[in-house]
Parts: structure tokens; sequence; C-alpha cells
């Protein structure tokens, strides 16, 4: 196939006129609430409303409004404690707030305790980027990186395997003229300005993508990939664009996540086949999605629960476009479903709602493509989703 017009992602956010209660439901405040919205499982307060009960319908975050965030980014996994669900915001001042599980520092406030509201993370300013893995974050500060929660597969980089949980940000070693970062499940990838990337933390499944047999406690180069303009990062995972609007990838791929025809890790970079003019990759815990240059979208990766929303339920090694799917601006994903805020401001998801992951009043899973409206409709201002890393709550800005 083969694109030439390229498509407009649009980037600003909807400005709010006025402030509205975070009390008031998603659907009353279309277009007026100004409050990032969270949905789904909140059993350790990932959601961010100061309580522990799950959200069939968005919720407002304590406090946050989306005309404040820069990128917001949830890690962990399902409701158990041992999952760790929290997220992180970036603001557009340079400070970073967190909220949720806290058993391996992943706050980043000193402690190992929980909250189910937002606060700031103490000390930390001038970021400009921020992932969440699965139970670590990544930040980058001046062309630099820096990292806190489990170092328990040296996911830290910080050159040291004596210290675990780390409960406050210390910087990678090496690593500098970072542009951005994507924390997986215990390991972590950076993007440099020069359009290398490097990796560090678990090995298995081929997930650094240099060959490595053993975690790496310190950043290494990702050979054979180079001009890379973009990365995501999945639970085990990577994409990497290219400036020739092609894509890498690399690590676990039993469910096809790399889309190269096959169901083999890839210790190395290989070529997602058929599939070129990409204008945007995006990463979710076992599946890949690209918005091509015409503004199709195509899916490949871990379909199970119906979460690359091609109406089926057959994992797919190779990409698929889905004709459903226009006008998104961004999508996200977890353990078994997906969603994606759309450039009329509405946010919908399609896969597995048993935890009312989708956001649209129900525990039921749409019966076909494109999915079901999260409560959130045309107008809301919504131009970014993300999602606990492996789990099963959502949230949109």
């Amino acid at each position: 196939m083969h694109h030439t017009k390229r498509i407009t992602m649009l980037a600003a956010l909807t400005a709010a006129t006025a402030l509205a209660a975070p009390c008031l439901s998603a659907q009353a405040s279309a277009g007026t609430d100004p409050w990032v919205r969270a949905w789904g499982e909140n059993a350790q307060g990932q959601l961010g409303n100061g309580s522990v009960l799950a959200q069939q319908t968005p919720a407002a975050v304590t406090g946050i409004t989306r005309d404040d965030v820069r990128e917001l980014s949830g890690g962990g996994g399902g409701a158990a404690a041992a999952a760790n669900p929290f997220a992180v915001a970036l603001l557009k001042d340079g400070t970073v707030k967190s909220w949720g599980a806290n058993t391996t520092g992943q706050l980043g406030n000193g402690t190992t305790t929980a909250q189910s509201f937002p606060a700031t993370v103490a000390g930390l300013s001038g970021v400009s980027q921020v992932s969440a893995g699965l139970n670590h974050v990544l930040a980058v500060k001046d062309g630099r990186v820096l990292a806190w929660g489990s170092n328990a597969a040296k996911q830290l980089g910080t050159g040291q395997d004596i210290t675990n949980p780390y409960k406050t940000p210390s910087p990678v070693q090496s690593l500098d003229q970072v542009k951005d970062v994507g924390a997986g499940c215990d390991f972590s990838v950076a993007l440099r300005q020069d359009g290398t990337v490097w990796t560090w933390g678990a090995f298995a499944n081929g997930r650094l993508g240099t060959g490595s047999t053993a975690n790496r406690e310190t950043p290494q180069k990702v050979p054979d990939v180079e001009n890379v303009e973009a990365i995501a990062v999945g639970c085990d995972h990577v994409l990497a664009l290219t400036a020739d609007n092609t894509i890498k990838a690399w690590g676990k791929n039993t469910e096809g996540q790399l889309g190269n025809d096959s169901v083999t890790d890839a210790p190395r970079p290989v070529d997602v086949t058929y599939l070129d003019a990409v204008a945007r990759i995006f990463a979710t815990s076992a599946s890949s999605f690209a918005v091509l240059d015409d503004g199709s979208v195509a899916g490949w990766g871990k379909n199970t629960d119906r979460q690359l929303g091609d109406g089926t339920n057959a994992n797919r090694t190779t990409p698929v476009v889905l004709d459903s799917l226009r006008g998104v601006q961004d999508i996200a994903g977890g353990a078994d479903f997906t969603l994606a805020a759309l450039d009329d401001g509405s946010v919908i998801g399609w896969g597995a709602n048993a935890a009312a992951q989708l956001g649209d009043g129900s525990t039921t899973a749409p019966a076909a493509p494109p999915g079901t409206t999260v409560a959130l409709p045309p107008g809301s201002g919504i131009t970014h989703v993300t999602t606990t890393k492996t789990g099963k709550s959502g949230f949109a800005y």
C-alpha cells in the first residue's frame, strides 16, 4: 500500500471556559468540564479520585485539569495489590504528580504507601517527558533520564543493583540528549535526539533488542535501527518509527505483536511487514497500532478479547486495516481492551469490559467494531487516552 497525503494530528487541548465541579457527570458537562477523567478498576486508588471504588463511567481525577497536563501515563496491572496499578501526570509547568499503588516506590514520594489522590513528586521539576511501566517510572529532564520504583531487573539503569526499590528519582547512567522514554514491564527504552534507541533492564523475550541474554543495569544502544523518530513500548515489546515512515520492532512476539508474520520472539529489530507511510505508532500491553498517512489505522498482535477491533478474536501476526476507525488522535490499551481518542473530542473503546474498563456505564463488551463510546461524547475536549500498563483502568485528558 502507498499513501501520499499526510494527516494532520491535532495536538492542542481545548481550553476549559469555566471550572466545573469534579462531581459533574462526563455527559452532563461535555465541553465545559475541565478535569482529567478516569474509570475502571480502582482497588489501589489508581483512578486518583480519593476513593478505591471501581468506576463504570469516567470520574474526575482530583484537582488535575486537562489544560494543566502535558502527558499522563498509567502503570502497573490489575486489581490485586501485587499488580501495583498507578499513574503519573507530567504537568505543563514541568512538575510531576503521582497516585495509586506504591509497593515498589513507583510514586517517587519517598515512601511505599499508596495514595488515592494525586500528589506532587517532591524535588522534581523541569521534566519534559514521563513514562510509567509495570512497576517503575522514567522521566526526562534536560536531556537526562531519571528513574524510580522497582529495580529488581535493573530497569532503573543506575549502574547499581544494591538499592531496591528506589523511592525517589535517581539518575540513569550514561545517557544524554534524550528526547523520549518508554517504560515497559521490567525494562526501559530511551530515544536520543540523534535517532538512536537505548535499552536496559530485563532481557527476557528479547525486549532489549540488543541480543542480550542477561539483564542490563546500564543503557546499551540497540543495533540495526537508526533515524528513529518515535518509540512505543508495550509490556514486553517495542515499536520504533523511522524517518522513512516504516516500523522496526523487537521483543516478545507470542501474540504476533511484532507484525512480522511470525510468533517468534525477536531479540534484535525486525521489520513490521506490509506497512509503509506510517504517521504514528502505539503499543498497548500486547498489541500494536499504526495511524497511516491517509488517516487509516492498522492493528496487529493480541486479539483474544477483540482488542484489535477488526471484528474477530484471532491474534494477527501482520497488520490489518481497521476500516471502521478514523480520526484517531491517540490509542492506548491494557491487558484486554483498547481506547482511542478521536478528533471530534470523543473517546471510544473496544475489547473486554467485565471490569467496566471501557467506561460506558456497563460491564458488557461491544458486539462489533468500532466498539462502544465511552461516556465522553464528541465535544468533550479530550485529545489523549492512556491505561494502566497491563490492567483495566482507563484515563482521558
